[in-house]
């Protein structure tokens, strides 16, 4: 289960950045995730409720935005959604593209009072 070890990363993150702004609490994280990051986003938010416990995080919601993953084909040009790493163009056919985003896990931004 790396969920676990993302939401250690994160709260260790947040932490830092809340320690640099003199917080008194952190009230939430928001989170952009790519639909082929990997990652379960339930498994992501029970480990959130467990590595909060005991922090100036310990009741700020991990809200969780999703990245619809997006490919630039090769052989045509065009740009299209992609539901898995073996998808197909659906304009030429091709396999051959470059996922342009759907990848990323990264903090969008982090309220603190």
């Amino acid at each position: 289960m790396h969920e676990l070890s993302i939401a250690l990363s994160i709260i260790e993150l947040a932490l830092e950045e809340a320690g640099k702004a003199n917080a008194r609490a952190i009230t939430q994280v928001d989170v952009e995730i790519g639909t082929l990051a990997g990652v379960e986003t339930e498994a992501l938010l029970f480990a959130w409720d467990s590595v909060t416990q005991g922090t100036l995080a310990r009741s700020a919601p991990l809200k969780i935005h999703s990245v619809e993953a997006m490919a630039n084909c090769f052989q045509c040009g065009k740009t299209f959604p992609v539901d898995h790493f073996f998808s197909q163009c659906p304009h030429c056919g091709s396999f051959r593209y470059d996922i342009t985003r759907g990848r990323e896990l990264r903090i969008k931004s982090l309220l603190v009072e």
